[in-house]
C-alpha cells in the first residue's frame, strides 16, 4: 500500500503547526486507499547538520541521522506542513530536509502552509528545495491564514472550504506517489 508522511516542520514551542498537522492527518487517515503517518521533526532532535559526509553519499555516522533516514525511507510521498518564517520555511524543516538526499528522490511532495500570507512564500522556497532533491511537487496546495483560520493567531479554526482543498491535495499526492513508485522500482 502507498504510504505518505504528513511532516510537521515547525519545532517552536507553542507552534500552530501541531494543530494544523493533526487536522491534515485526521482528514487523510479517513481514506482507505493509502496509509498515512504523522512525522514530527521535533521528535528527531536533529542538531544543525553535523554529518562529516555529504548526504547524497548516505554514509551516516550519527544515530539521529540513521533514525531520520530510516523513517523518511518508509514513505512514497510527503505532505509538508510548514509555517512561514520571514518569507521562508522554518530552519528546523530545512535542516531536516538537508540531512538526507537519496531518501527523498522520485517521491511526491505536497504542501499545507500557514502564515500571515497563508504561508505562500514559504511554499515557493519549499518547491525549489524539493525540486532540487528530485521530488515531484503536486499543484494542489492548502494555504491557511493566521487572521482568518486562527482565533487570535494561535487557536486553529480552519474555514470549511479548506477540507475540499485537502481532498484535492490528497488525490494528487496519492496519484503521484503511486506513479513515482514505478520509477523507484
Amino acid at each position: 500500500m502507498t504510504k505518505i508522511a504528513v511532516i510537521l516542520g515547525s519545532t517552536r514551542p507553542g507552534r500552530n503547526g501541531e494543530a494544523v498537522a493533526k487536522w491534515v492527518y485526521n482528514l487523510a487517515k479517513k481514506r482507505s486507499d493509502t496509509e498515512f503517518e504523522l512525522v514530527d521533526v521535533a521528535d528527531y532532535n536533529l542538531p544543525l547538520y553535523d554529518e562529516p559526509n555529504p548526504a547524497m553519499m548516505q554514509q551516516y555516522t550519527k544515530e539521529h541521522t540513521k533514525k531520520w533516514s530510516k523513517k523518511i525511507s518508509e514513505f512514497d510521498g510527503y505532505i509538508f506542513v510548514t509555517a512561514e518564517y520571514n518569507h521562508s520555511i522554518p530552519a528546523a524543516l530545512k535542516n531536516a530536509i538537508d540531512y538526507l538526499n537519496v531518501e527523498w528522490k522520485n517521491k511526491a511532495a505536497g504542501f499545507v502552509s500557514y502564515g500571515s500570507a497563508g504561508g505562500s512564500r514559504a511554499v515557493e522556497h519549499l518547491r525549489q528545495i524539493t525540486g532540487m532533491l528530485q521530488m515531484a511537487d503536486v499543484e494542489a496546495q492548502v494555504m491557511l491564514n493566521l487572521f482568518t483560520d486562527f482565533v487570535n493567531m494561535n487557536e486553529f479554526k480552519p474555514d470549511n472550504r479548506h477540507e475540499g482543498e485537502i481532498d484535492k491535495l490528497l488525490d494528487e499526492i496519492i496519484s503521484w506517489s503511486k506513479a513515482l513508485k514505478t520509477i523507484r522500482q
